[in-house]
């Protein structure tokens, strides 16, 4: 009786002894299998493309004293901002966004479960809503490009190259514009960009991240004129009825 028991005794231990190693080396193949998964998880952040962190909506208003004409614009908007007292009035947003998809985006872990992100530079693009002038004598604003508006500044044989020269001329201000505007929102748009990074990151299971700004410039990549185009026929068709 006493050797049955011995024998039982041991041979329960043994058994969970034997329970606890295959726990154990489970929980480590599981723990393993886990952190690779998170990490795969981690890594589709750069299926995102690029991600939209920040938008901005301002006016920047031109008057005589800032020379900051080009030699079109010299030519073709000196006049009515000096002579006829009017002042040029440029609304645009801008927005910026990161390309994950960028090799200049890495992704490093840090320790266990732990990330740390260096990000790539941030991109922004300049989108003109509108162009405007604001008769000073008069106390009215002027749509931009109309007829009347043309033909009371430079003649009636203002040609349709003429114009295009123009948008491309205030797409070029309204970029200078907008890059005295941008870098001052610098910690903005890198405290927006933590917020979403982290929040995405964490859904796909990293218990921590830590983003690395230091490599990340603010860079111009466009500007857009399309609500600037829709607008400006809008204006023309109101005045056409």
């Amino acid at each position: 009786m006493p050797e049955n028991l011995i024998f039982t005794i041991f041979g329960f231990s043994l058994a969970l002894l034997f329970f606890l190693l295959l726990r154990k080396r489970s929980y480590r193949v599981h723990s393993s299998d886990r952190e690779i998964c998170v990490y795969s998880s981690v890594e589709q952040l750069r299926s995102v493309g690029e991600l939209v962190v920040f938008k901005m909506v301002t006016k920047e208003i031109v008057t005589a004293s800032q020379h900051w004409f080009g030699e079109i614009g010299e030519k073709y908007f000196q006049w009515l901002v000096s002579t006829k007292k009017m002042a040029m009035i440029f609304e645009f947003d801008v927005d910026f966004r990161y390309d994950l998809r960028s090799p200049d985006f890495k992704i490093k872990e840090s320790g266990k479960g732990e990330y740390l992100f260096q990000m790539p530079p941030c991109l922004y693009r300049v989108h003109i809503r509108d162009i405007s002038f604001y008769d000073e004598q008069n106390s009215k604003f002027l749509p931009w490009l109309l007829p009347d508006l043309l033909n009371r500044a430079f003649g009636s044989g203002f040609s349709e190259t003429e114009k295009n020269i123009l948008k491309e001329e205030a797409k070029n201000q309204a970029a200078k514009l907008a890059e005295g505007v941008v870098h001052k929102l610098q910690r903005e748009v890198e405290n927006s960009a933590r917020q979403t990074m982290l929040t995405l990151s964490r859904n796909l299971g990293a218990e921590r991240v830590d983003l690395d700004f230091s490599q990340s410039k603010i860079i111009p990549s466009a500007v857009y004129a399309g609500k600037l185009e829709a607008k400006i026929q809008k204006t023309k068709e109101k005045v056409i009825k």
